[in-house]
């Protein structure tokens, strides 16, 4: 998928979570909000600076995440012998998101052991996340989410995976900081509608038409031309073919006369 494309096509897909998010973080959040000192959770516009920074700090990590991950992508692009690597990488995120879809339907949800991964790293990083409690300050709050955000998550794995088929620590990071900022919405006014938002996201018929319209955004992201810009596996054979030919230019052009 191409670069722009990609990044929305991520947002989008934080947006249509809403059914996961909800029920994977929403009672997080709510907590956290309940924990918090009562002159902040009077005080309108200060409880929203908690309930911000939480956020801020959970993105920021998802991004590092995707950072990492598509820096992966790109060494192992960079050394591996891959004539058709962009195409294959492409058809391995449009698989990503068709997972994703299913999952989020509820049609495959054998996907959900794919949570199993981050376990050990969470027992490591939970007590410290306790440690923060109680959260009194915002810089408190953004190290809270900064925690959270390695919480064990499918559709965070799924889009990790996604991020590592980009080949590119920037566009990792961006697919899933686009991602992050789509979750946003939900999880920011959980707490303002939270019994209608939990009849809605518990819908099965809501639950199918997210899934199926994800995999419908992965289809029709397999139906665009991929443009080639230079970049990736193709941009570095290409230069490496071109210096070649220029080297054997020149040694013909030095070469004696028989």
């Amino acid at each position: 998928m191409q670069e722009p494309q990609g990044i929305i096509a991520a947002f989008i897909l934080g947006l249509f979570s809403t059914v996961h998010c909800l029920g994977m973080c929403g009672g997080i959040i709510g907590a956290l909000s309940l924990s918090l000192p009562e002159p902040v959770r009077q005080h309108r516009r200060r409880l929203l600076g908690f309930i911000a920074s939480f956020n801020i700090g959970r993105v920021l990590s998802y991004s590092f995440a995707g950072m990492v991950v598509g820096y992966i992508g790109a060494e192992a692009a960079a050394y591996t012998d891959m004539s058709d690597g962009p195409s294959l990488l492409r058809y391995t995120g449009v698989v990503m998101m068709i997972a994703i879809g299913l999952y989020l339907a509820g049609w495959f949800p054998q996907l959900s052991r794919v949570e199993r991964i981050g376990k050990p790293l969470w027992r490591i990083l939970e007590p410290l996340g306790r440690k923060l409690v109680p959260v009194n300050s915002l810089p408190k709050a953004l190290s809270y989410g900064l925690i959270w955000g390695w919480l064990p998550c499918g559709m965070v794995y799924f889009v990790l995976v996604w991020a590592l088929t980009s080949a590119s620590a920037v566009q990792g990071a961006m697919i899933m900081a686009a991602f992050g900022l789509g979750t946003l919405p939900s999880l920011l006014s959980a707490g303002l509608a939270a019994s209608w938002l939990k009849r809605f996201t518990h819908s099965q018929l809501t639950r199918q038409i997210v899934g199926a319209s994800v995999i419908v955004m992965a289809l029709v992201a397999l139906m665009m031309p991929m443009g080639h810009k230079g970049k990736g596996i193709h941009g570095h054979a290409g230069l490496k073919n071109s210096m070649t030919t220029g080297m054997e230019h020149r040694v013909d052009q030095h070469s004696p006369v028989n």
